[in-house]
């Protein structure tokens, strides 16, 4: 165990070491270079901040308005004789836009239900095998000027739902 905590310590600061000692080598002007990608990278944020501000307050509107938890209600009865809590539907849509604002639902599950609780359970899986699909189709490829999206949202959507399906039968499993 020792030895991994000092990989990963001394992981960092050798990647760091490798980059500025191969650019050297390769007489590369590496300040200019870091500079020229800091740059490029605040102008990647300055083009897609307003992307993420509108994808954030939307979440956040439909949270504090308490369609969230009525939708959970609805699919709710559908999903609840499958397995799936009503409780966690609210999670699985804001995790599809927002992973900030989902983890901010799962600490009031955590709250409720309990860490080590089967929603619990589900919640944490669910939040490592998802990913925030809308959230990164509109702010990455908006950056990187992809406009043919046809097959990313269908393949991440059924990527998501095997995430979810997976989480509930390990919680079944762990429970």
């Amino acid at each position: 165990m020792k030895i991994l905590m000092f990989l990963s310590e001394i992981s960092i600061p050798l990647i760091l070491f490798y980059i500025v000692g191969f650019g050297i080598l390769m007489k590369c002007k590496v300040y200019e270079e870091f500079v020229k990608g800091a740059k490029d990278g605040l102008k990647t944020v300055v083009g897609i901040l307003p992307t993420l501000i509108g994808l954030m307050v939307a979440v956040g509107v439909l949270r504090a308005s308490g369609f969230l938890e009525m939708l959970g209600k609805v699919l709710g009865q559908l999903t609840g004789p499958i397995g799936f809590p009503a409780e966690l539907v609210p999670l699985t849509i804001v995790r599809m836009f927002s992973s900030s604002a989902a983890t901010g639902l799962v600490l009031d599950i955590f709250r409720e239900f309990g860490t080590d609780s089967r929603i619990g359970l589900i919640a944490s899986i669910m939040m490592s095998c998802t990913e925030t699909i809308f959230y990164t189709v509109s702010v990455y490829f908006i950056a990187a000027k992809v406009h043919k999206t046809r097959h990313t949202i269908p393949g991440a959507l059924i990527a998501t739902m095997a995430g979810i399906v997976v989480s509930v039968l390990l919680a079944g499993i762990m429970v």
